[in-house]
């Protein structure tokens, strides 16, 4: 990024390889993509997605793949398309202009680093509530618990980017394993839920109206756009002129992985609690895991559900932090101030840490006002930057020509102009 930034050579000092059979690191990427998009929303995913009926929600699932698949490959190439070692921040400078550049910066950070903050409070409030009803202890002064939660967390993210994507990875794991499991334990329970809607089929205005509506729902809930510059630079340094190709790879098993176990979980759910149930879990702002847990009186599914929750916001809160701290380190930058990178660091650090501290413990309920707004600005960075960038920029014509083009285009602007009708409204 500049004279005294680490060069993607100085952090990683290995040279590219040939694309070959499918590495380790591959795999570590592919859950790490996973681990930044499938997190705390995946457990409200169900009640927001299912409150449409059983058709919007087909639909829904069929068009989560591409949704996902394509956006966020267009915005790997994007990057890719930059010079060696340039994340997002100075991709947008390079074709764009300084002013652009400086523009984009700005709002990348405040698309992100809200949702930062909102991870900072959930931890919080998981952890405290756990101790206090699932372990009976009492926890400690909420200023202590969220100092002591939010170091942890930056203190991975100080051993270094790949450390912090390969923890992401190992917290997959679990992740993947508890959403599986609670699935296959609630088929017993499976009554025809959702299915009661089938037979209803709305009028074409209505089913557009609902379908318009819940776009979003899907494509933030399934959106990690924070990472994919890091996964891109990754990309292109270890596999020079193939980054394209093996990216484009870890992209779609990645996405396959994300939509195949999230919607059988939430179709697993929508099937055991009827539309009236759901309602009822969201006008109680409960989660799907915690209203399943009343539901059913069940002490496994009560206690496991914070821990569950615990896992998915902090794989969630890393994936976050890489997207935050690249777009406050390009803010840092573009005053034209030329700190050394070891400062640089540590004064990102200390910043994240120090405001996700004092957000966590003051707990204020505004911050999900703060994320919808974040909203349209990471649908236009995710789905039109990198479409319009085709049509303006050499190094992507390459990419210009084909419908997938059209249909991100096309979900970009539902999901923009759905957010702006909701707040609006």
């Amino acid at each position: 990024m500049n004279e005294q930034a680490p060069s993607v050579e100085q952090r990683f000092e290995s040279s590219p390889v040939a694309l070959g059979s499918w590495a380790r690191q591959d795999t570590t990427w592919m859950l790490g993509l996973f681990g930044t998009a499938i997190g705390a929303g995946t457990l409200f995913l169900p009640i927001n997605a299912g409150l449409g009926g059983f058709w919007p929600l087909l639909i829904l699932a069929l068009l989560a793949f591409p949704m996902t698949y394509y956006a966020h490959r267009g915005l790997t190439r994007f990057v890719l398309s930059g010079r060696d070692g340039a994340d997002i921040t100075d991709v947008v400078e390079e074709h764009f202009g300084l002013t652009a550049g400086a523009c984009i910066t700005l709002l990348y950070f405040l698309a992100i680093f809200p949702i930062l903050l909102i991870y900072s409070v959930a931890l919080t409030n998981t952890v405290g509530s756990f101790m206090e009803h699932q372990l009976h202890i009492a926890p400690p002064p909420r200023i202590v618990l969220s100092f002591v939660l939010i170091l942890g967390l930056l203190a991975i993210v100080r051993c270094g980017e790949q450390a912090t994507v390969k923890v992401m990875s190992l917290l997959v794991y679990p992740f993947i394993v508890a959403l599986a499991l609670l699935a296959v334990f609630l088929i017993p329970h499976w009554n025809g839920g959702i299915l009661a809607t089938a037979t209803e089929l709305p009028s074409g205005s209505a089913f557009l109206h609902t379908l318009w509506l819940a776009i979003p729902v899907m494509v933030f809930s399934f959106n990690h756009s924070p990472i994919i510059s890091a996964f891109a630079v990754d990309q292109k340094r270890r596999y020079g002129e193939h980054a394209d190709e093996r990216s484009g790879q870890i992209l779609s098993r990645a996405h396959l992985l994300m939509v195949a176990m999230v919607m059988f979980f939430v179709f697993s759910c929508v099937l055991t609690l009827s539309p009236s149930q759901l309602a009822e879990a969201k006008a109680q702002n409960l989660s799907i895991l915690s209203y399943l847990a009343n539901h059913f009186s069940n002490p496994t599914i009560e206690f496991a559900a914070p821990l569950i929750a615990f896992v998915a916001i902090a794989k969630s809160f890393l994936g976050h932090y890489i997207g935050a701290s690249e777009g406050l380190k390009g803010l840092v930058l573009k005053t034209g101030k030329r700190p050394g990178a070891k400062a640089l660091d540590r004064f990102t650090a200390a910043f994240m840490l120090v405001i996700c501290w004092v957000v966590a413990t003051l707990n204020p309920s505004i911050l999900s006002m703060i994320e919808s707004f974040g909203g349209p600005v990471i649908a236009a960075i995710l789905f039109l930057m990198p479409m319009y960038a085709i049509r303006r920029v050499p190094a992507m014509r390459k990419y210009s020509g084909a419908m997938s083009n059209v249909f991100v285009v096309a979900v970009g602007l539902v999901a923009i102009s759905a957010i702006v009708y909701s707040l609006a409204g």
